[in-house]
């Protein structure tokens, strides 16, 4: 997944710091937390691909455990290409969800291209599904929860929370 307008809002605020430098302070939604944990007792693994260099998102990908993480990347393409490398996942079998036309090259060679609700209308158009909420607001966790369902292992998840 991408993560500014995905995992966060897309909003970017910078902080003035005493030394001249900039704090970045990102916004991350709870649910799309909980739903990357709900990845992990699914037996599915993530990854973010951000353009962006960032110590919040850094941390945030620390706390969640997500497998994979590619910052700074300017072709998202090639982190795909080193994803699959390193996973011998078929590009069939991945899952991205992205919101901008940067995100496109991707989407173009995985087998479930998604896009938020809020995401570019090129980006929307080329998306086999369309999420209903916006990046920063709950979309990764309806991804989720829809794959999770789709395999067959919701009711497994629920148990986890139900005893």
């Amino acid at each position: 997944m991408d993560v500014d307008g995905v995992l966060t809002d897309g909003q970017i605020v910078w902080i003035p710091m005493p030394d001249g430098s900039f704090a970045e302070p990102k916004a991350f939604d709870v649910t799309d937390g909980g739903g990357i944990v709900m990845c992990r007792k699914a037996g599915i693994r993530t990854a973010i691909v951000s353009n962006r260099q960032s110590p919040a998102i850094r941390h945030r990908a620390e706390e969640l455990l997500i497998d994979h993480v590619y910052l700074g990347i300017k072709d998202k393409r090639e982190a795909l290409k080193d994803l699959l490398g390193k996973t011998g996942v078929a590009p069939e079998h991945v899952c991205y969800v992205g919101d901008d036309l940067v995100d496109l090259g991707v989407m173009a060679r995985v087998g479930f291209p998604v896009a938020v609700a809020n995401a570019h209308p090129e980006v929307k158009s080329r998306a086999a599904y369309v999420t209903s909420a916006s990046g920063g607001r709950g979309a990764i966790r309806e991804v989720v929860e829809l794959i999770v369902k789709a395999q067959g292992k919701w009711e497994e998840i629920l148990r986890g929370f139900t005893g």
